[in-house]
């Protein structure tokens, strides 16, 4: 089946990787191996919950600041645009900030969803809402990302999971993917192989 979207993450994938959720788990008093920032937020109070999203906001706010994208997607986009495939963003980022990213580097998306629109990943909700918006099959989707969560979510809503093999964790992620690549710019000879 031949592809006529592609999803990507933004933090890892779009831009460089960024976020030291170690360090920021720490700062907000969390253990270190308490699992995902977000998960962990839906069980504390309201008032704990306030101040550790507090935190999460600047460096969220940093993360546009310091954004640097990665070697080869702006012109992965423009060929993607091209060849008139869907582009998204999915983020676990709020959307203002991924929209933020976004005019910061003069990029253009057809669709951003970020966490406050619904259920994050590795929920489906994500890729369903942005192949809705596309009319486009998740089957006819690829979801491209650096995370396992990216792949999770991919893989629940019926989409084509790859993974972005840019860091030292993702060999542990790789038995979730449909596809493994190095560079983002490899996005284009899977869709070639598609056809």
């Amino acid at each position: 089946m031949s592809i006529k979207a592609v999803i990507f993450d933004l933090d890892g994938t779009i831009t460089q990787p960024y976020f030291d959720f170690d360090a920021i788990r720490e700062e907000m008093g969390l253990e270190a191996n308490s699992g995902p920032i977000l998960e962990a937020m839906e069980k504390m109070t309201p008032q704990r919950r306030r101040h550790v999203e507090e935190i999460l906001h600047f460096h969220e706010r940093r993360a546009v600041t310091e954004s640097k994208l990665n070697a080869g997607a702006k012109q992965t986009l423009s060929a993607l645009r091209e060849a008139g495939i869907h582009i998204g963003i999915l983020t676990r980022n709020r959307r203002s900030n991924a929209v933020a990213v976004i005019q910061k580097h003069n990029l253009k998306f057809d669709a951003v969803v970020g966490r406050e629109q619904g259920p994050v990943k590795p929920d489906a909700f994500g890729v369903l809402e942005i192949c809705r918006q596309f009319g486009v099959k998740p089957a006819e989707t690829l979801l491209v990302g650096d995370y396992l969560f990216d792949l999770l979510c991919a893989r629940a809503a019926g989409a084509v999971a790859v993974l972005l093999t840019n860091h030292n964790q993702a060999d542990e992620f790789g038995e979730h993917a449909d596809f493994t690549i190095e560079t983002i710019d490899q996005v284009l000879e899977i869709i070639e192989d598609k056809k």
